[in-house]
């Protein structure tokens, strides 16, 4: 990899566009696409702008040496933390739903909730200390996964107050039956809106 392949993949990384990279560094985006396809080289104050924004040494951009205690400290794959978060965001939507099922009380919604956000914190910290290039990655994965757990119980809840006046966390069949299909419906439209938005996103960077 040489200094045009590190600085587009920085760029890439920290998800911004040519454009972008070029306001934050004073220059062209005419200049950076020359930096990124190997006609120039970025004089070393750029060099030294861009390290900071970028949180690498200058000596990673030309020479592609890594801080060692950066890389002993970051080496942890973000999408480590995806999975965690989505086991913990699952265990409370089945946890609020058996409770519910049994008890029929409120704190069934509490205890589900309380899982999703000890599951979306857990995510959030761990992804400070992972590797820097997997963050992108695992923050569009997250989404993709987790949409469907996180607003499940949130949407069942005012889904159930509208129509049953119970704080159910999954969607309670009642008259009208049109009501239910819509439930459905909107919460389809929800999670597919944020699943395309996502993969747009990665397809773009």
């Amino acid at each position: 990899m040489n200094i045009a392949d590190r600085i587009q993949n920085l760029r890439k990384v920290k998800g911004i566009s040519q454009e972008e990279l070029a306001d934050k560094v004073g220059v062209s985006r005419q200049a950076v696409s020359k930096w990124e396809s190997e006609q120039s080289i970025p004089d070393i104050d750029k060099i030294i702008l861009m390290s900071e924004y970028f949180d690498v040494t200058t000596d990673y951009i030309l020479k592609g040496i890594e801080n060692q205690k950066q890389t002993n400290e970051k080496t942890v794959n973000a999408n480590v933390f995806v999975i965690v978060a989505t086991v913990l965001n699952f265990i409370g939507l089945i946890i609020a739903s058996a409770v519910w099922y049994q008890e029929q009380v409120p704190m069934a919604l509490v205890i589900g909730l309380i899982f999703m956000a000890l599951g979306s914190m857990v995510f959030g910290i761990g992804l400070l200390g992972s590797a820097q290039h997997t963050k992108e990655k695992a923050k569009q994965n997250f989404w993709i996964i987790n949409i469907w757990l996180l607003c499940f119980i949130p949407l069942s809840f005012v889904y159930n107050v509208l129509f049953s006046g119970l704080s159910a966390p999954y969607p309670l069949l009642v008259n009208p039956l049109a009501a239910f299909l819509v439930f459905w419906l909107v919460y389809i439209a929800i999670c597919l809106s944020v699943i395309f938005v996502q993969i747009k996103s990665r397809r773009t960077k």
